[in-house]
């Protein structure tokens, strides 16, 4: 099965889909993490927070699979945005997984209310220049976060990964990203705790299409500009999700799908102008 790639604006060559792996632990998950691997997979989303970084390490060794054809993203919390902090975080996310190198890490929520991501920001650029990492980028950053660290650092993050399904689609986000060249992974991509996967014109257009309604929900990332990181732990479904690049939406199925916005779809309500993960 042949994946597209994107390139990042530090010329780093990605896929077009990623695998999540948030909730995938121990033995059993990296059991599941091997067969993503197998099933085609070659970016695997991890982070401190998960608490599952030796699981992604361990499944990468047991993949059989070379490591550097496989990349892997990790990611900083909050209660570590000090930079001395965000760089022995970084380094303890390097022995736990024991892969030598992130391809990418990530700050994880800019927490503004104690204003140290761009000093963590600054940490990320420490980190790369070090060589512990090969990209860096962030995750739920708003426009002004991104300004900000910008401003401060002279260097545009390669990524902003932010929760992005039909029901919340960040046109504008996506705008701003795509305008400062920096892409675009969205994080719970088919919904989590919500309807979306029982809505009635995704699953009519997946009968229409003979893609199943999750194939149509991935493939409307790709085709908004956006790099889906969904997470499956059977190998059928996993297989199933990487099955987006045969078949295309049309212009009309993606206007059915547009109609679903909703003002603010976010799930659990974590916007980050106020909400804050440590």
């Amino acid at each position: 099965m042949t994946v597209p790639h994107i390139t990042l604006n530090d010329g780093m060559k990605i896929p077009a889909i990623g695998f999540g792996t948030y909730q995938l632990t121990g033995h059993q998950g990296a059991d599941d993490i091997v067969h993503a691997i197998e099933a085609g997979y070659r970016w695997l989303d991890t982070a401190v927070n998960y608490e599952n970084e030796g699981a992604v390490g361990e499944a990468v060794r047991r993949s059989g699979v070379a490591r550097e054809k496989l990349q892997v993203a990790s990611k900083l919390p909050g209660r570590h945005h000090a930079f001395e902090e965000a760089l022995s975080t970084i380094e303890e996310s390097l022995y736990r997984s024991q892969l030598g190198y992130f391809d990418l890490y990530m700050i994880h929520w800019p927490n503004p209310s104690k204003n140290l991501y761009i000093e963590a920001w600054t940490a990320l650029v420490e980190a790369r220049e070090r060589g512990w990492v090969k990209s860096i980028g962030v995750c739920n950053f708003l426009p002004e976060h991104l300004e900000a660290i910008i401003t401060a650092s002279g260097v545009t993050p390669s990524i902003n990964q932010i929760e992005l399904h039909p029901y919340f689609p960040q046109h504008e986000q996506l705008a701003f990203n795509a305008g400062r060249g920096i892409a675009t992974q969205s994080w719970s991509p088919l919904g989590r705790a919500n309807h979306l996967l029982k809505d009635p014109a995704l699953q009519a257009l997946g009968k229409r299409l003979g893609k199943s309604l999750v194939q149509v929900i991935l493939r409307w990332h790709h085709q908004l500009g956006a790099i889906p990181l969904p997470k499956a732990s059977k190998p059928e479904r996993q297989r199933e999700n990487l099955a987006i690049f045969d078949f295309e939406l049309s212009d009309a199925d993606m206007a059915i799908i547009a109609r679903l916005a909703t003002p603010d779809g976010r799930t659990f309500d974590q916007d980050p102008a106020h909400y804050e993960e440590f």
